[in-house]
């Protein structure tokens, strides 16, 4: 039978295994990040955190640029080649150039079917965003499952129009992005990665993630997928390795 101090040796080994493997996975630390976005025209990442910064870092976690806006309470954002589009949790949208640093707030119309909604709130707002095209979708926090879900805007012609409601029976839906014609999301209080089918209108598959703070998810055009932590990390798998 094997010794007390065998066995106590080879969980030891197991242990420090894991965690390893989790250090490969981490990229970049960075305060409270807590949204990041991939840039394909420049193979780059936006990643905010609750302070009003963003970082751009490269795909190996070298961080290019850190640029302090004001103290806003970043939680979701989307790079495109000219423009970067951020959430504020309680005040809502805006839009930055990204080579003149100017910003232009977006107006929102959050009444839909009658119904007036409050979407930007400091306790339990807008925690995540994904768009595609001319339509943006927001994820409503909160840590009940009756009250989380997200809501999808037209941006244009302004002010922007809620037109519709997914409601997922999910609750803290704290990131959010658009990939491959689905919606994919992160559940900080689940520790969920969600694929959410946009032609079926469903959850397909549900990805338990290792414990973390989970509020950013980005997808690159080379197979990667990076996940932001609330406690500090950005993380980096490749698709496949998560199962998706």
């Amino acid at each position: 039978m094997p010794s007390i101090k065998y066995n106590l040796l080879i969980l030891l080994s197991v242990l420090i295994t894991v965690s390893s493997q989790s250090a490969e996975n981490v990229i970049a630390k960075i305060a409270e990040a807590s949204g990041i976005s991939y840039c394909a025209n420049t193979n780059t990442l936006i990643v905010v955190n609750d302070e009003g910064t963003y970082y751009e870092i490269d795909t190996k976690g070298k961080i290019l640029k850190k640029i302090k806006l004001k103290n806003y309470d970043l939680e979701g954002v989307v790079c495109e080649e000219k423009k970067i589009l951020f959430v504020r949790e309680d005040k809502g949208l805006f839009w930055l150039d990204r080579k003149t640093g100017k910003k232009k707030k977006i107006a929102l119309d959050t009444s839909y079917k009658g119904k007036k909604y409050k979407l930007f709130d400091k306790e339990a707002g807008i925690e995540g965003i994904a768009k595609i095209g001319n339509i943006v979708y927001l994820s409503k926090q909160s840590k009940k499952k009756k009250h989380s879900f997200i809501a999808v805007f037209r941006l244009k012609p302004y002010p922007a129009k809620m037109i519709d409601i997914i409601k997922l029976d999910i609750p803290d839906i704290a990131g959010l992005t658009y990939h491959d014609k689905a919606l994919y999301m992160v559940s900080d209080k689940k520790d969920l990665l969600i694929k959410y089918d946009l032609d079926k209108k469903k959850v397909i598959e549900k990805i338990k993630l290792k414990k973390g703070a989970w509020e950013g998810i980005a997808f690159d055009d080379k197979g990667h997928v990076y996940l932001a932590d609330d406690n500090g990390r950005v993380l980096k798998y490749k698709i496949k390795s998560l199962g998706l």
